[in-house]
């Protein structure tokens, strides 16, 4: 995994807001020969480098930014990690109802479950009694 799907989506909303902003690097932006799991790549690997483990917005921000900008640079290999970003990332008004639309169906297969198997025999569970020895006052030897 090319960091968290999250960490993705955090640095894209952020070149996508700088593009609109920004006519000069919304031109690097659309450049076909660059692409965000390229642009992930390329941060992933300028961290691991760096030694460091936690860096600004601005930083991580910046050096995807510098990714789009230069025509030639070096991505790296791909790194498996998960990254943590400490950002809420809005979801669209569609993922919402898909989000929803899943948790229902999800609870509505666990209801069905639970009667499909209310249904059920349950099988039962053998029990075996063993009398209890109890001593009487002849074996005491009264």
């Amino acid at each position: 995994m090319k960091g968290t799907d999250h960490f993705k989506r955090t640095i894209q909303m952020y070149l996508e807001q700088r593009a609109d902003e920004d006519t000069l690097f919304a031109k690097s932006y659309r450049n076909p020969a660059k692409n965000i799991d390229d642009c992930v790549t390329y941060i992933l690997n300028y961290v691991q480098k760096s030694g460091c483990n936690g860096f600004t917005d601005g930083e991580i921000y910046g050096q995807a930014v510098h990714y789009y900008d230069e025509n030639e640079i070096e991505v790296g290999k791909s790194i498996q990690c998960q990254v943590a970003v400490n950002h809420v990332v809005e979801l669209t008004a569609e993922e919402k109802a898909e989000a929803r639309q899943n948790a229902i169906r999800q609870y509505q297969d666990e209801e069905v479950r639970k009667l499909q198997n209310r249904h059920k025999p349950r099988t039962a569970t053998k029990v075996t009694i063993q009398p209890i020895q109890q001593p009487s006052l002849f074996d005491l030897g009264l």
